[in-house]
C-alpha cells in the first residue's frame, strides 16, 4: 500500500464525540478519490430515537446525498468497530470498495465474527476488507465507556 493514509484518526474523533453524547462510541468515515472526506459520523440511536442510526449507515447517507447518488463505487469507508450485520448490508449495497475498522466485535460483528455477511453467496458486492488499524485504541474507548456506564 504505498502510499496509503489512514483515516482512522478522524473516526476516532467522531466515536469520542459519540460517547460525549452518551451514545456507543463508534465513528465512521467515508472518503473518496484523493483522500476526500465526504462524510463523518458517530453512532446516534438515541439521540435520533433510531435504532438504523449507526455511524456507518449515518456516513453512508451523507456521503450519498453530498454525491447525489445511491452507490459509493470507489470509495473507502473508515470505522471504529467492526460493523454489525445491518452496517455490513449497507456497505454492501452501497457498493463501498474498501472497509477499514478497528476493534473487532465477538458479540455483534457482521463482518469476521457473526453473520460474515460479506461471506454469503447472497451478497452482491464484498469490500476489501482491512482490520486492525487502530485497535487498541478504538477497543479502548469502547472498554471506559462500557465500564463508566457499569459504574453509574
Amino acid at each position: 500500500m504505498t502510499g496509503f493514509r489512514s483515516f482512522m484518526d478522524l473516526a476516532l474523533a467522531e466515536a469520542r464525540t459519540a460517547a460525549a453524547r452518551g451514545e456507543v462510541p463508534v465513528g465512521a468515515v467515508v472518503v473518496g478519490p484523493g483522500g476526500v472526506v465526504l462524510a463523518r459520523e458517530g453512532n446516534r440511536t438515541r439521540e435520533l430515537c433510531d435504532p438504523t442510526a449507526h455511524a456507518e449507515v449515518l456516513a453512508i447517507r451523507a456521503a450519498c446525498a453530498a454525491l447525489g447518488q445511491e452507490r459509493l463505487a470507489g470509495l473507502d469507508l473508515y470505522v471504529t468497530l467492526e460493523p454489525c450485520p445491518m452496517c455490513a448490508a449497507a456497505i454492501s449495497a452501497a457498493r463501498i470498495a474498501r472497509l477499514y475498522y478497528g476493534a473487532a466485535d465477538p458479540k455483534s460483528g457482521g463482518v469476521a465474527f457473526g453473520a460474515r455477511v460479506f461471506s454469503h453467496a447472497q451478497c452482491h458486492h464484498a469490500p476489501e476488507v482491512y482490520d486492525g488499524l487502530a485497535e487498541a485504541e478504538a477497543a479502548a474507548l469502547l472498554r471506559g465507556f462500557f465500564a463508566a456506564k457499569r459504574e453509574a
